[in-house]
């Protein structure tokens, strides 16, 4: 490379990247900005230039460009926090889908089949496409569009399935029976609930009333999506319409998911009070505070966290648990308490999943591990009498039950035989509760469906 195209190569880079770092600075940080602070500035782009041409000028391989310069956005966002990161235009599309709740495909679950080297059907979603053609959980998919699954990476198979909704994909299966069958199913809008109950009933719905006797409903929150609030709303509806008397919300293995929808979910079963406050180096403090339309209460609660649930989940318990709501059971929570705000990045094509806030219970208590101070507590310990811990043993045979019980079948699961404690722990409370004093029916709710006014979804 000639001296001159090198300077013009790192001109064009220290010129691109300064504008980039000065385009997000504002106004106002401009003002503060020490006078030497452009020479800072242009001194550490001209490293980043200069390590970048030498690299791709003298390494010895050749290197992708774009490569390089993502890996350079990893290593910066790497040095901040474990929770900020770059969002790549390969995974982009996959981000969306799991905050969205849905994508267009064909509605199964499926995983690697080590026994036949196969893709393996876990279950079908109730009233999808794959469901409604016949296909069923077991069957094992031999091919699809033709393309045979012998040692078929999952991620090719999930590729090949996905799609524009309206467009067909003909697929090959062998039911459990040995039987072969080929389909043509029609791509949808497959939307995956984050709302769960026990078991799936023989309609394709959830069973949500886990005590029959005590009529004590089960919901079960994998992640905070963009339905996640309403999918909740609808589910205590119908636990009310069922005689709920009292219930337990699991939150185990929830890793978190949007702000907007813990707030909205937490603002469900607190009719005043604050639910949680955030504060940051170059965001305004807030505070939401919650509202007694559309409130669910007159029932007792215990919410099951453990040491997986993490950010909205502890936002939702420790709003409970702070405000006398519900008891807390399980073990103490994973510490996530910063949130983190999506930012467009390369015009659209890539993003930025970004630290910008940090946010308290309703006691002014911290949550976060990474940021607390010496013997300062963090994250949402159970209830005093109520912490349970299982162990790895327990976890691996509990994740198995649940599997099972997580499959649509023609019939309802056996009772199983796994002692799920803290589940047990959790009910061992609500029973007692209602022995003391039965619960009313006639559980709070100014609004005709039990959802929240639309305009507190917002955040």
């Amino acid at each position: 490379m000639k001296v001159d195209q090198r300077w013009f190569l790192q001109t064009i880079w220290i010129t691109v990247l300064v504008l980039l770092v000065n385009s997000v600075r504002g106004d106002d940080e401009e003002k503060k900005k020490p006078a030497n602070s452009d020479d800072e500035y242009f001194q550490l782009m001209q490293l980043f230039a200069d390590t970048f041409e030498q690299v791709e000028r003298n390494y010895v391989k050749e290197v992708d460009r774009r490569k390089l310069m993502e890996a350079a956005v990893r290593g910066m966002l790497l040095e901040l926090d474990p929770y900020s990161t770059y969002i790549s235009p390969e995974e982009l599309s996959q981000f969306n889908q799991r905050v969205e709740q849905e994508f267009g495909g064909i509605g199964i679950q499926v995983q690697a089949d080590p026994g036949t080297r196969r893709i393996l059907v876990i279950s079908p979603l109730p009233d999808t496409p794959a469901y409604n053609a016949g296909v069923r959980a077991g069957d094992i998919l031999l091919e699809i569009e033709g393309e045979d699954t012998e040692n078929m990476p999952l991620t090719r198979a999930v590729e090949l399935m996905k799609g524009p909704p309206g467009e067909a994909v003909a697929v090959k299966v062998q039911h459990l029976g040995g039987e072969e069958e080929e389909f043509k199913v029609d791509r949808a809008i497959i939307q995956v609930k984050s709302v769960l109950g026990d078991y799936y009933k023989s309609d394709g719905h959830w069973e949500f009333m886990l005590d029959q006797e005590n009529k004590i409903g089960y919901v079960r929150l994998t992640q905070f999506g963009r339905q996640s609030a309403d999918e909740l709303a609808a589910a205590l509806q119908e636990l009310r319409e069922h005689g709920m008397k009292a219930l337990v919300l699991d939150l185990r293995f929830n890793p978190g998911g949007l702000l907007s929808q813990a707030i909205s979910i937490a603002d469900l079963f607190v009719d005043k009070g604050t639910i949680v406050s955030t504060s940051g180096r170059n965001s305004e403090p807030r505070t939401w505070e919650a509202s007694e339309p559309g409130t669910f209460s007159g029932f007792p609660m215990a919410v099951l966290v453990n040491r997986f649930s993490a950010s909205a989940s502890e936002i939702v318990s420790a709003c409970l648990q702070d405000h006398k709501r519900a008891i807390v059971v399980g073990e103490r929570t994973f510490g996530k308490g910063l949130v983190q705000n999506v930012v467009d990045v390369d015009q659209g094509r890539s993003a930025l999943k970004l630290t910008t806030a940090g946010y308290l219970r309703p006691s002014g208590a911290n949550i976060d591990r990474y940021t607390a101070k010496d013997n300062q507590e963090w994250g949402v310990t159970p209830n005093d009498g109520y912490s349970v811990k299982m162990s790895r043993e327990e976890l691996v045979q509990y994740s198995e039950v649940r599997r099972d019980r997580d499959i649509l079948k023609d019939e309802a699961p056996s009772k199983s035989t796994f002692e799920d404690k803290q589940l047990n722990k959790a009910l061992e409370y609500l029973r007692s509760q209602l022995d003391e004093k039965p619960a009313t029916d006639d559980a709070k709710d100014d609004s005709q469906d039990g959802k929240k006014p639309e305009e507190k979804k917002a955040a």
